[in-house]
């Protein structure tokens, strides 16, 4: 199971024909292997890499740390239950470290994002301070380059 996770993981696009070829199966084994994945919760979905500086798209991703109060009788979980409702939010994470939560937002500008953490994140209860980072470039995600740019070949520093 652990070669076919990798294997989705790497290309989630491979057929069942091709991952049957180069794990020594057949096509129904890991169709049948790939629905128990999807049905236990392992394989959560399929979604695309995609390079937004080449769509002309505007899009500004910026990653938040907070600092939380956890309540009593739900800890962070309460809290992280009403950010991953924000349609803003992309990823949501507990952490250890000097913050309890990052949270991944993806907005249209730079304003949009610190409105977004100025009128919905800092005043839910139990925030006690944010710290905004906004992705200026994507270098790699999830083991894919996103730089095309050819190495300059004449030398130097």
């Amino acid at each position: 199971m652990d070669k076919l996770l990798k294997l989705l993981n790497d290309n989630a696009r491979l057929t069942d024909a091709q991952m049957a070829v180069m794990l020594n199966a057949s096509e129904e084994e890991i169709a049948a292997a790939i629905a128990k994945l999807e049905k236990d919760g392992i394989v959560r979905g399929y979604k695309p890499l995609i390079d937004w500086d080449k769509t002309g798209e505007e899009l500004v991703t910026a990653i938040i740390e907070l600092n939380i109060a956890p309540s009593k009788d739900e800890g962070f979980d309460g809290i992280a239950g009403i950010i991953m409702s924000f349609d803003e939010v992309e990823g949501l994470s507990l952490m250890s470290g000097g913050h309890d939560l990052m949270v991944t937002v993806n907005g249209r500008s730079f304003k949009d994002v610190a409105m977004f953490v100025a009128k919905r994140l800092s005043p839910l209860p139990g925030v006690l301070g944010t710290a905004t980072h906004f992705v200026l470039k994507k270098y790699k995600e999830r083991g894919v380059l996103f730089t095309d740019e050819e190495k300059d070949e004449r030398g130097g520093l």
